[in-house]
């Protein structure tokens, strides 16, 4: 398998590498005649120090200067004026150079690389024409000794680059190994938040990534483990129905035919039961499941066939219903009046005859609530939090339920970007309340706060 790091370390490092590389050769290639004039020893400095002999101390010292920089030097130097003259005899002759072209012409080369730059004087402001002669031997010799500087500049170069190219290398990976080993956690069902902790801290993509990892664990491993709970709750509360039937069935089995008469409506009885919850089961799976695109919700429209619902179910009550006007809300109309009807069957089975049932629908801001509040006896603080679990069912409570209406009224709430409200009422009775975004759902999901 092709490591990234190596990728990535390569693609840097040769990258630095070759432009480097071509920078020199390419300024090497330009300037040529200019890195010579300003690196040879045997050029670098001559002209200005030449100047000054010449003008303080005459044209034989300036003859017997350059004399003496051929033999150090091997390079035979020429001085021009202004006006294309030779100042002094310098030290290659004019017929050296006649002879020295007719070989090039014959032979196709020079045995000497020709220079010329000029100089002007700080002190007469004469200008003067320097023409430098330099051997190819010597010139190759000086070649050599000259490139070390360049390629110890590159070396050092390639190896402070190479530890930069490391480091940027080491910051991309790591973070990408340190997810990968979360992703496998993941995969294992042992993610731990704290492993993406520091990496969380980072202010760049890494670190904006680790932080949506780290939302995505941990709405993942909670959503493993309300399935697993959800699992062993919907196992626990089927045994009890199955039980029964099949003892209603061994019984029916050994009775008489006046004694069935008697055990059918029972078994039928178990049967609804088991048919109830089934159903509940089922609708609290399906809200995991991707409800579709998003309508306008007729608030009005549900409250009244709430109401109809708790006529049918418990006409003594009285329901009190109000919905502001000019409500928009953007939703899923089926989900909603699902909740609201577990919400209200919960306030009927409590709520005393004679005390209405009140249903409001109000806005605050970006938020609009809808409360069922109910007269009855309320909840024991303690109970509260662990109201909205599935098959939860507060203690001494002997009405008939599965403890799935709440769940399902939370779930309905967080898939519309909300929240489900329980609290007792500071009047008395219980109130249980959707608090809603008014903007899409959708949106609400993809941008949390």
């Amino acid at each position: 398998m092709r490591s990234l790091f190596w990728r990535i370390l390569a693609t840097f490092w040769l990258a630095i590498a070759l432009v480097a590389g071509l920078a020199m050769l390419l300024g090497h290639a330009l300037n040529q005649d200019t890195w010579i004039l300003n690196r040879h020893p045997g050029v670098n400095g001559l002209a200005e120090v030449w100047t000054k002999v010449y003008e303080r101390q005459g044209p034989i010292t300036a003859q017997f200067l350059l004399e003496r920089h051929r033999n150090r030097f091997g390079v035979d130097v020429q001085v021009l004026a202004e006006n294309g003259q030779p100042i002094i005899r310098g030290t290659f002759p004019a017929r050296a150079a006649a002879f020295e072209a007719r070989q090039a012409h014959r032979d196709g080369r020079l045995p000497w690389r020709r220079l010329t730059t000029d100089y002007t004087s700080p002190e007469s402001g004469n200008t003067y024409l320097f023409i430098y002669r330099i051997p190819n031997q010597e010139l190759q010799a000086w070649h050599r000794g000259s490139l070390f500087w360049p390629l110890s500049a590159i070396a050092i170069a390639l190896v402070v680059l190479t530890g930069f190219s490391l480091l940027l290398t080491l910051s991309i990976t790591r973070p990408l190994d340190r997810l990968r080993g979360a992703v496998h956690d993941l995969g294992q069902t042992a993610y731990q938040q704290n492993s993406l902790a520091r990496l969380a801290t980072r202010r760049d993509e890494l670190g904006v990534l680790a932080n949506d990892f780290n939302r995505m664990g941990a709405r993942l491993q909670s959503l493993i483990g309300s399935q697993r709970q959800l699992l062993r709750d919907v196992s626990h509360e089927l045994r009890s129905p199955l039980a029964r039937l099949r003892i209603a069935l061994a019984l029916a089995e050994r009775a008489t035919p006046t004694e069935r008469e008697l055990i059918w409506p029972r078994l039928a009885k178990e049967c609804d039961r088991l048919e109830a919850l089934i159903s509940e089961i089922l609708e609290l799976a399906r809200l995991d499941a991707e409800p579709g695109a998003t309508s306008a919700v007729d608030l009005s429209s549900i409250f009244q066939q709430l109401e109809e619902n708790a006529r049918i179910v418990s006409p003594a009550q009285r329901i009190d219903s109000r919905v502001e006007t000019d409500i928009v809300l953007h939703g899923w109309p089926d989900m909603l009046e699902r909740a609201l009807d577990n919400l209200l069957r919960n306030a009927l089975r409590f709520n005393p005859e004679g005390a209405p049932i009140e249903l409001r629908a109000s806005t605050d801001a970006e938020w609009l609530t809808l409360s069922i509040r109910d007269h009855g006896p309320g909840v024991d603080e303690t109970h509260l939090a662990q109201l909205s679990e599935p098959f939860f069912r507060a203690p001494g409570q002997t009405s008939a339920g599965h403890g799935l209406g709440l769940a399902i009224a939370r779930r309905a709430a967080e898939r519309h970007g909300g929240e489900l409200l329980l609290g007792n009422h500071p009047d008395g009775g219980f109130i249980a309340s959707l608090k809603l975004p008014l903007d899409s759902p959708v949106e609400k999901l993809q941008h949390p706060d």
